[in-house]
């Protein structure tokens, strides 16, 4: 049967020849928009330049759109690989990335705290802590050398609003004081030629959420720097020299919390309540000494200590009881003289311990002498 011809004015059906029809616009190419994301950014211009060339290849063979994307972003892309060969040549890539490193690493060690960990030690510029501007500053080494800190603890600032300055100072101060002790356990270390630094939030840290206050052993000059660990807890001692330690703690702590007057007569009273303190402590360390199993080399110089602290808790007690200044002064002094400190040297030889007393020869008069002194903290603390 004859098909009859179409009606006058149209003309008969056939089908679109390309892909897409007329009435939807053919998509735009996917490499090319890739190649100009990575051509304007800089990503990785080489990947750009491809991603280009692969773009207009497909725009041609599939009649998608995109061509003046596709050649942007070549042409981006060579622009890019140029300029990185140049920055290459001169050593611009490596400035920049060594500035990236240390910005970076400046705004981590702000607002995370310093950047050694407890127990670690490092060196500063010139050998200067207290120059330091910022602790991206420091250098890492081993305890073991010669090195200019020592971070002894930490601690999280719990403040709700930055408290100032003063405040800051008051509190590491406050902290840091009562934090070495934990960390140097034995009151006989040497702390020759070191003192007291910190590091606390300063206002600006503060707002890029610092929230850690850091104490660290310092060398006080720094053509003298410090050498080897000051750490003496159960990290770094053996059982029988902490209990040693520990029994030392009992009176010490007591001995160096005297009055603060100067005078004895200034405060009598006072002065009294202090001895009957440090002759409770003695007998306390006394005990510690007697409960623990010592080794036989020690055990002798251990019997001979505590027969010595025994004769001067008598000092102390009849110290607690004077009737006057010169009479507690009298029994003052032969109480000192008799705390074990000269019996103490062979028993603390014994166990590898330091030899030196804190106390010196004479006893402590009171604040004018300072415990820093007698005590060996080296001098006062030091705000960083």
């Amino acid at each position: 049967m004859d098909i009859p011809p179409p009606p006058h004015g149209q003309l008969p059906y056939r089908p679109w020849p390309g892909p897409y029809s007329p009435y939807s616009r053919p998509p735009v190419n996917g490499f090319a928009i890739a190649s100009l994301v990575f051509g304007i950014f800089c990503f990785v211009p080489a990947v750009g330049l491809v991603l280009g060339l692969v773009g207009l290849a497909q725009i041609k063979k599939k009649g998608e759109r995109g061509k003046g994307l596709a050649i942007a972003g070549s042409i981006l892309s060579v622009v890019g690989i140029v300029l990185l060969v140049l920055s290459v040549a001169t050593g611009a890539a490596r400035d920049f990335a060594e500035g990236f490193k240390d910005a970076a690493r400046e705004s981590r060690y702000s607002g995370d705290g310093f950047p050694v960990d407890k127990g670690g030690c490092f060196d500063a510029p010139d050998g200067e802590i207290d120059s330091m501007k910022y602790t991206g500053q420091v250098d890492e080494v081993p305890c073991s050398g010669k090195h200019d800190g020592e971070v002894f603890a930490s601690f999280r600032v719990t403040n709700k609003e930055y408290p100032g300055e003063d405040a800051m100072i008051d509190l590491a101060e406050s902290k840091c004081t009562d934090l070495q002790w934990a960390y140097v356990m034995d009151t006989w270390a040497d702390f020759d030629g070191a003192q007291i630094y910190y590091f606390m939030p300063d206002r600006t840290t503060w707002r890029h959420g610092d929230r850690h206050g850091t104490c660290i052993f310092g060398a006080m000059d720094p053509e003298e720097p410090l050498e080897g660990s000051m750490r003496s807890d159960a990290t770094t001692l053996d059982a029988d020299q902490l209990a040693y330690v520990k029994a030392d703690r009992a009176v010490d702590e007591v001995y160096m919390d005297a009055p603060a007057t100067e005078r004895f007569e200034d405060d009598l009273e006072g002065h009294k309540k202090w001895a009957a303190r440090v002759d409770k402590a003695l007998a306390e360390q006394a005990r510690q000494l007697r409960a623990h199993d010592w080794p036989t080399g020690t055990q002798k110089h251990i019997d001979k200590l505590v027969a010595e602290i025994e004769k001067g808790r008598k000092e102390w007690a009849k110290a607690a009881e004077a009737s006057d200044a010169d009479t507690f002064n009298k029994h003052y002094v032969a109480g000192f003289q008799k705390m074990g400190d000269k019996s103490a040297v062979p028993a603390r030889r014994s166990l590898h311990l330091g030899t030196t007393s804190p106390r010196d020869a004479t006893p402590w008069d009171g604040p004018e002498t300072g415990l820093d002194e007698d005590h060996g903290e080296g001098g006062d603390s030091e705000a960083v």
